[in-house]
């Protein structure tokens, strides 16, 4: 086990204590600030994040937590469906590549229509929190920073947590470490990573 993912498997160990405490589904100490929360992790270990979910899912449902895991890739798929366009991204994709399928699915893929869709899988009076995930395989057509703006009116003081392939600093995201976004964003930082360089 390299030293990345020995830390990794330390922090997600973290995590459902966190999610399960009185100060997470009750929001407490959080000074007036929504209830969003970011786990950062090496974009490369996506696949170990991915498992934990799943696990983290079947451990929450035997405790009979109401909560709901969004996965951003899958919402696009299922928007891309209702709106007969998904073959047509594929064929479109081949032939003008990433960045001429991004620019074709700006509008029906618009992040405030993106968070709408969202907004109404979660059916807030049912829920105690939100995991969403998935952000990686969704990028360039969602970006977090915009997406998590999107969200906050429409959760309000939902709790939510955004599994981010990347780094969160505090107050900015870059995606897969490496790629830097200008956008300021404040939210919780979920489990510190005490090994980042920020």
């Amino acid at each position: 086990m390299s030293k990345a993912e020995y830390n990794l498997q330390q922090r997600l160990e973290k995590v459902q204590s966190i999610i399960e405490s009185n100060r997470f589904l009750n929001r407490e100490r959080l000074g007036g600030e929504l209830p969003f929360w970011i786990f950062d992790y090496p974009a490369e270990l996506e696949l170990e994040v991915r498992s934990y979910i799943e696990d983290l899912e079947n451990r929450l449902k035997r405790k009979k937590m109401e909560f709901i895991h969004i996965n951003l890739f899958h919402c696009l798929i299922e928007i891309l469906e209702s709106r007969n366009l998904l073959e047509k991204s594929y064929q479109l994709e081949k032939k003008k590549g990433a960045a001429g399928l991004k620019k074709a699915l700006k509008a029906p893929l618009d992040q405030e229509k993106v968070a709408d869709f969202i907004s109404s899988k979660i059916q807030k009076q049912d829920r105690q929190f939100v995991l969403i995930s998935g952000l990686g395989s969704a990028w360039p057509l969602l970006r977090g920073h915009s997406i998590l703006n999107a969200l906050h009116s429409r959760l309000g003081g939902l709790p939510m947590v955004l599994f981010y392939p990347g780094t969160y600093s505090g107050t900015e995201l870059k995606t897969f470490g490496i790629i830097e976004s200008s956008n300021y964003y404040r939210a919780f930082d979920l489990v510190p990573d005490e090994e980042k360089q920020v």
